[in-house]
């Protein structure tokens, strides 16, 4: 090789060298829409206490707005821009999924379990809770569990994995239901509350927060086993690893520092919901090193 020629390559690899951090470093996907916007657009829930509702004065609250809002801190480093405007928008079980995957919404941050059913459309988050199908009763109702269900109504959220569960169970059970559809947790309760059906079902720990939040609490009781298993994840778009990657890493600080623990503590003690051994399992098998 002549030494022109190798001047040449010294040339080429020192510039091929030097573009590598820029190039690493330029934004797509998921991250240049928001730079370019000057808005992250965070889904939330109507109803969905404690994860994800909007109060009295009108205002996106819960478990999952926090970590979101702690999301957003973190997207503002990475797109360069410390006004970053966060836009709430309301999503419910029928349109949270078609919203993020369309690039309406950016991140949804709700109550919404991660399914592979799911994923086909959409990605998730790491798991920030874990919980269950169970039923909500009056207390006077003498319903212990799905099979006391039989030949009595129940209201169910369409769209959702609890109204998928308990239909196969009635089916396999032969049970004898008759099923309300509703549209979200404060319509599945209001059923319940009126009379027009026996029992709501939906993740437990939406039931222990209706009923809490309810004018009578003590009226209500959430009862039964776990009907299916519902690990809770936010969702982004599919295939925007570097999105998830800013996201997760703002998910496995708040674990592997320990801080997840009092905003959990902050939502659901007063609900009387400790973490579960499988919750506390879940933060540290995700507390990835930095």
């Amino acid at each position: 090789m002549t030494r022109n020629r190798v001047c040449a390559v010294v040339v080429l690899f020192s510039l091929f060298l030097g573009a590598g951090p820029a190039v690493a470093a330029e934004l797509y996907g998921t991250l240049l829409k928001i730079q370019r916007s000057g808005t992250i657009v965070i889904g939330h829930r109507e109803s969905s206490v404690p994860f994800s509702y909007v109060t009295g004065q009108g205002l996106p609250e819960g478990y999952s707005i926090d970590l979101c809002l702690r999301i957003a801190e973190k997207v503002k480093d990475v797109v360069g821009q410390a006004d970053l405007e966060i836009d709430f928008m309301m999503v419910d079980p029928k349109t949270r999924i078609p919203l993020v995957a369309n690039g309406t919404v950016d991140i949804e941050c709700g109550s919404t379990t991660n399914t592979l059913t799911r994923q086909q459309e959409v990605d998730f988050a790491n798991t920030t809770f874990i919980t269950g199908t169970k039923l909500l009763v009056k207390k006077d109702s003498g319903i212990q569990e799905i099979e006391d269900m039989d030949g009595k109504a129940i209201a169910l959220t369409q769209g959702t994995t609890n109204e998928g569960v308990i239909k196969a169970i009635a089916a396999r059970e032969n049970l004898d239901l008759r099923i309300l559809p509703v549209r979200d947790h404060a319509e599945g309760f209001e059923a319940l509350e009126s009379g027009r059906v026996d029992a709501y079902a939906t993740d437990h720990i939406l039931l222990h927060g209706l009923a809490s939040a309810s004018e009578s609490p003590d009226n209500y009781e959430v009862v039964g086993r776990f009907l299916s298993y519902d690990p809770y994840g936010m969702i982004l778009r599919r295939d925007d690893s570097a999105f998830r990657l800013v996201v997760n890493s703002v998910l496995a600080d708040l674990f592997r520092s320990g801080e997840i623990n009092a905003i959990y503590a902050k939502w659901f003690d007063p609900l009387g919901v400790p973490q579960t051994d499988l919750l506390k399992a879940a933060f540290q098998i995700q507390s990835w090193p930095d």
